[in-house]
Parts: structure tokens; sequence; C-alpha cells
């Protein structure tokens, strides 16, 4: 069984915890290995390396930076096998969907690389008379990113480590202690690219230890994703000891199915959007809001589909859908299955007893289906984030949008309709910061932001797009102005001193 070392100053460290945690295959449910809840000293040993690292790494030009990135690339497209089956393996994502996680933080990368032209400033001659101005992006200082499961490569390596490195700055990842080994292994991924020490640092911790992070003096900013009682709690400790904060979290996406939509399609939409991933991902689609006219059909043909998905181990690669990440996860999915039922909810799909031959201590669960599903029901308003799909019939495009607003989160949301007046009138409308047109997952391409709403995001500017830039940089105007000979050895200067266009 592998024992998790930490990745600080740019070598892997072993801990001196006294306390491991039980990292697992999901597809088996076999302890794979074990991952340190390290000391506060150790922590504070990577932020100290990061904390050294940034002088130079600022002063480091942009152009270099990426080159760095540039090698990480490569090496990410050389190892994606690799890759992809660490993912699988700790995650228990089929192999593709592991595979597009990879992909994901590759994307992210190739934007990050993009970042000589981002971090581009802006500039105005004679902006008042005799006066010019330059705003400049430069480089804030150490960040700290902490990690959830379900994205061991996309999020620490693409949403946070590539924008935060090329702008400038260190960055300390908390990974998640059920998924850490992906992360580790991109943290030597970049040692190899040429990162010089201390820039990148890997760890495993808990709580009080984070507490601490977001209490540092050294940590300039913290980028969060998680859920969303942890999310504001990171927020609200991070802005009080004066850290920019971005925190991504809940969601319960739901999609508005109009009469007009082609059933076979849009049922095919829906099936990818539901149970990719295991549904677990934040911007899955839990709830389908069908009107009432053509409810019956559509969840016929979704139920036909779903029932075809082939569940299985993660690196099968004929795996349609894989296990859930954890035997408590999937107790949790279960028990919410079962109050959703209580509450009134008509079970048409049930895939709690589902067992792999084989796998059969593995972390399953086959696709369920809970229609007649309403608002105030449990399961109609909280993220279930598992192979669950809910069905809420609406009397039109008015009673859909009212349902979908009314949720407190707000990640996500789309429409299948043929009709381009509904769907116009629906981009303008969805409280949804991703909006999809007949687009089941409207996660939007790396160069635009990962934007969530109410309380699917805290802060003022999301990760990845400008949004990302900006995040890890800060905006220093510079205003000069040279004097003119008769005006050396003037001692008139106006109160305002050309900070007025006047």
């Amino acid at each position: 069984m592998e024992k998790m070392n930490l990745f600080i100053n740019n070598k892997y460290v072993e801990s001196a915890a006294d306390t491991y945690y039980d990292v697992y295959n999901p597809s088996t449910g076999e302890i794979i290995a074990k991952a340190p809840k390290c000391t506060e000293k150790e922590a504070s040993d990577a932020v100290e390396a990061a904390y050294r690292a940034f002088p130079a790494w600022k002063d480091t030009p942009v152009l270099k930076r990426v080159q760095i990135l540039h090698n990480v690339r490569r090496i990410m497209e050389e190892e994606m096998d690799e890759l992809t089956m660490s993912v699988a393996r700790e995650n228990g994502k089929a192999w593709e969907e592991a595979r597009g996680d990879v992909l994901k933080a590759k994307e992210a990368t190739e934007h990050a690389i993009s970042m000589p032209s981002l971090m581009l400033g802006d500039s105005m001659m004679n902006a008042s008379s005799g006066y010019d101005t330059v705003m400049y992006r430069e480089s804030v200082g150490v960040f700290l990113g902490i990690v959830p499961f379900n994205f061991p490569a996309m999020i620490p390596m693409g949403w946070m480590t590539p924008l935060c490195v090329a702008c400038g700055n260190t960055i300390v990842i908390k990974a998640s202690s059920s998924t850490p080994m992906t992360a580790l292994k991109f943290a030597d991924i970049y040692r190899r690219a040429g990162l010089p020490d201390g820039v990148l640092n890997v760890i495993t911790c808990g709580r009080e230890v984070t507490d601490v992070l977001l209490a540092d003096e050294r940590i300039k900013g913290v980028s969060f994703v998680g859920s969303t009682k942890v999310g504001l709690q990171i927020y609200e400790k991070a802005s009080k000891y004066g850290k920019r904060v971005q925190t991504l979290c809940e969601a319960k996406n739901h999609a508005l199915v109009m009469k007009d939509a082609p059933i076979k399609r849009t049922a095919a939409g829906i099936i990818n959007a539901s149970f990719g991933c295991a549904g677990e991902r934040c911007m899955a689609l839990p709830v389908v809001a069908v009107e009432e006219e053509i409810a019956d059909e559509l969840v016929a043909e979704i139920v036909r589909l779903a029932s075809q998905i082939k569940v299985g181990p993660a690196y099968d690669k004929t795996t349609k859908l894989g296990p859930v990440y954890s035997l408590a996860h999937k107790q949790k999915i279960i028990g919410d299955i079962e109050k959703g039922i209580a509450d009134g909810a008509v079970c048409v799909l049930d895939g709690r007893n589902v067992t792999v031959e084989g796998f059969e201590n593995g972390f399953y669960l086959g696709p369920t289906i809970l229609d007649h599903v309403t608002s105030d029901m449990y399961v109609g308003q909280r993220e279930i984030f598992g192979p669950v799909l809910c069905i809420k019939r609406v009397k039109d495009f008015e009673d859909g949008l009212r349902v979908m607003n009314g949720n407190p989160f707000a990640n996500g949301s789309v429409i299948f309709t043929q009709n381009g007046y509904f769907a116009r009138e629906f981009t303008k409308r969805t409280d949804g910061g991703m909006v999809g047109v007949n687009v089941g997952i409207p996660v939007p391409v790396g160069v635009f932001p990962f934007s969530g709403h109410k309380k699917s995001f805290f802060g003022s500017l999301h990760t990845l797009g400008k949004d990302g830039m900006n995040f890890y940089t800060d905006a220093k105007c510079v205003t000069q102005h040279w004097f003119a000979e008769e005006e050396k050895a003037s001692q008139k200067v106006s109160t305002w001193d050309g900070t007025l266009n006047g």
C-alpha cells in the first residue's frame, strides 16, 4: 500500500503526521494508499517555501514563466494514459470521463500559456494635459487552493495552478484527502517541466490546519471548490483577514424541456448530463422540468436509455457509469433517494441495488430516476451529487422558469427547444450563470469564466477566463509627467496635479 508524501519546495517530503487518511479505489472498495493529515508545522513549511519563492518568481518575465507551462503541457500529453488511470483509480470516473478530467486541466494550461497577452495593461498618453497613465497587471503573492474530491486533475491543476503561476504567484494546494494522488503526480510534472523550488506545493491536511492557513498573513488569496456550507465559512474567514477569495460551491442545475423539443435527441442529452461522472460534478443535470404535455413520453425515453447504461469499473473502457467515490457517499445518496420516495416522488428507475460481477465491493449505484418531484421536497431543492435524476412537471415556459429560478443555487441552467423566442427569453431571464440552449452541460471552454451565481458562488472574480487573470493579479496605475524647460523653475502646482482632465 502506497504511503503518500507531501510535496514541499519541489521535493516529496515524508510527513511526521500520526494520522493518515484512507484513499480508496472506488471500483474495488480497496484501500490503495494513505494520505497524511499533515502537521501545522508542515503546512507552514509549505507556505514558507511559497513565500520565499515569490519574489524571484514574480520577477521572472511572463514569457519565461509560460515556457515552463509549455513543458507541462507536453509532459501531460506524453503521460495522458498514466494520468487518466490515476484519476480513474482514485476517483472512480469511467475511463473517458477521467481522460476528460485531465484534458480540462490541459485546456486551462493552454489558456494560461496565453498570459503574455492576457496580462497586457492599458495606457493613455495625455490622459490629462501633459500627463500619461499606464496600468500594469502585477503578481499578488502566495495563494491557497482548497480542492474537492471530484476532479483530481481539472480543479487543482487546471482551475488553480496554471493561471496562478503564469501570473507570477506561488501556490499551496490543499489536495482532497480522498483523491490526492493525481495532484501529487502533477506536482512532479511541474518540477520536471522546470518550475523553480517553492512555486507549487501540495499538502493534505485537516480542517484545523486549514483554518490556520486561512489566517496566515503570508497567504494573499484563497480559491475553494466544494460545498456551499464550507465555502461560505471559508469566504467569511479569509475575507476577514483581508484576503481575496473565490469559492465555487453547490448546484442544483435545472433543464427546462419545451414541448417542441425533439424527444430522442433531448433525452440523449439529458442522459449524458445527468449520469456522466456518476453525477459527481457541480455542472451535472440533476433536475428536468418538462412541460406536462410531453412529460410521459420524455420520461419513458429517458428511462429506456438510462436502463442501457453499462455500470462497471472505471478503467474498463466499455464502462459508461463508474462508481461513486466513497461508501459513505453511496449511502448518503441512497438515503436521499429514500427521502424523496417518502416525500412522494415516484421511483421509475431504481439503481440502489446494482452490483458489478467481480467488483462486488465497489461503490456502485445505477442510474436512478425520480418522477413527480416538487420543489418543496428535499430532492427537489438540494444537491444529491450522484447518478439521480429528478423530474418536475410544469405547465408551460413561465411555470418552468419560475420553478428553476426558485432554487437557491444557480451554477447552470438549460433549455431544450427549437423555438428561438423561448430560447432568447430563457437566456435573458434565467438565474443560471452558465446557460445552455440544447446543451446539457453548458460549461464554457477555459477562455471564458466558470460563472456560477447565487449560492453557487461567493466572491467577485470567477475562475478561468479574464476573471481568472484578474483574480491572480493586481492593477497598478502609474501616472507620469515630465517637466518642460519653462516649468522646471515653477513653484505653481495644481491641487489636483494632473488628476483632472481639464
